[in-house]
């Protein structure tokens, strides 16, 4: 099936924006949705819709078993060893809190290190900052190079005996660039430390697998990936995930309760209090369905491909400067047009049907590095196709022809 093909299978995409048909660009922010993930949720609003893990009625157990078989899709999507590592979240935001708020507030003192990179999403910064200034650690920052990546020498320099969590992108949501992350395990596993990995833009782009990664943590969001929004997971290797403690509290999550104490249910079931997402998990595990019956190998290269195609167009328009290495981009390229502020940019874009994203992307260490305040950023799916660049580009000629004027 190609791109053209699968776009057909997403209803949003037939429309016309402005009287232009919709050139959907923005997917590094939220990917949409095809009509095999919409049908699933609207099915269990239909036919299952109740409560999990309460009722014995025939609703209640429907909606419990399509809610845990989803806990079994996305443990076998990311390569997990069992259901029982995979922590049903909000999104990968919600897993990074909880781990930062669970798990480093517990291990980390005084004098302790969390190191990071000034690449990392908003999502992946000021969790660590508040732990750190929960616990007394210090925040490490890996050097980056003037495109914004790093070499591993620079994270072997980094990371000390001090060190108790490394965390990083495996893919930069401004730069595109992949992380080497398995390497930077088998540093943080020297040195005692945990990896923790922010997958919410590898996870719809890459074949994941957390074992051959040997991450402890790994999270991600279902939005990015064709799944609804408010639904993500966080991997926890089973060990880590039962000696940390739960962050929410109340119905479902607990073994017993009394006047004056509790105890938990075992991990995962110990962190989703609540009623939890089930629509939303229901639709992740449709979703993973679908992205794996076209394939994640067939994905990445489709992406590479078309990342590199509006790559070399791009490099040939003059006053475009875009941001980042070279080559290797995981599905986007960000960029600013000269003398051109990016939100002026997606605007004009905007009303040639053209959708991107411009602003600081919620990197703005990473803006400061750049020594700019905002970019624009093109980003593709499985569903864009090289006439969509096309459309882009053509856009963009005519952004600058509109203020030269």
């Amino acid at each position: 099936m190609n791109a053209a093909e699968i776009r057909e299978l997403f209803p949003i995409l037939d429309q016309k924006v402005h009287d232009c048909p919709l050139v959907y660009l923005d997917s590094a922010a939220s990917a949409q949705k095809p009509i095999q993930v919409i049908e699933a949720v609207k099915r269990y609003y239909e036919w299952d819709n109740a409560n999990v893990h309460r009722g014995v009625h025939t609703l209640g157990m429907r909606a419990t078993e399509a809610y845990e078989a989803a806990r079994v899709a996305v443990a076998r999507f990311i390569g997990a060893s069992s259901e029982r590592e995979i922590v049903f979240t909000r999104g990968a935001t919600s897993s990074l809190n909880l781990v930062a708020s669970s798990y480093a507030r517990t291990v980390c003192s005084e004098g302790d290190e969390i190191v990071l990179s000034e690449m990392e999403h908003h999502s992946n910064l000021i969790p660590w900052q508040q732990a750190a200034k929960a616990s007394g650690a210090v925040l490490k920052y890996i050097p980056l190079k003037s495109d914004g990546t790093f070499s591993i020498e620079d994270v072997e320099q980094t990371v000390t005996n001090r060190t108790k969590v490394v965390t990083v992108s495996q893919v930069s949501n401004v730069l595109g660039i992949a992380n080497p992350v398995k390497q930077m395990a088998d540093i943080a596993h020297k040195k005692g430390a945990v990896l923790v990995v922010d997958g919410a833009q590898s996870a719809p782009h890459l074949k994941v697998n957390v074992r051959e990664m040997d991450c402890d943590f790994y999270a991600f969001s279902g939005h990015k990936m064709c799944a609804p929004t408010g639904i993500g997971a966080l991997y926890g290797r089973k060990g880590l995930l039962e000696q940390m403690e739960p962050i929410e509290f109340g119905g479902e999550m607990i073994d017993r309760v009394g006047l004056q104490d509790a105890s938990w249910k075992e991990a995962p079931w110990k962190f989703e209090g609540g009623t939890p997402i089930i629509a939303g998990a229901i639709g992740l595990s449709a979703a993973i369905h679908f992205l794996e019956q076209i394939g994640l190998d067939a994905i990445a290269e489709h992406d590479r491909q078309l990342t590199r195609y509006a790559e070399e167009q791009m490099k040939r328009m003059e006053h475009l400067t875009i941001y980042g290495p070279t080559e290797g981009r995981v599905g986007l390229v960000t960029f600013n047009l000269d003398r051109i502020h990016s939100h002026d940019v997606a605007t004009v874009l905007d009303t040639y049907g053209v959708a991107i994203r411009a602003g600081h992307h919620c990197c703005q260490p990473l803006m400061n590095l750049l020594n700019v305040g905002s970019t624009a950023r093109a980003s593709f799916y499985l569903y864009n196709t090289e006439e969509d660049v096309d459309r882009l580009l053509f856009a963009l000629q005519k952004t600058k022809e509109y203020f030269k004027e």
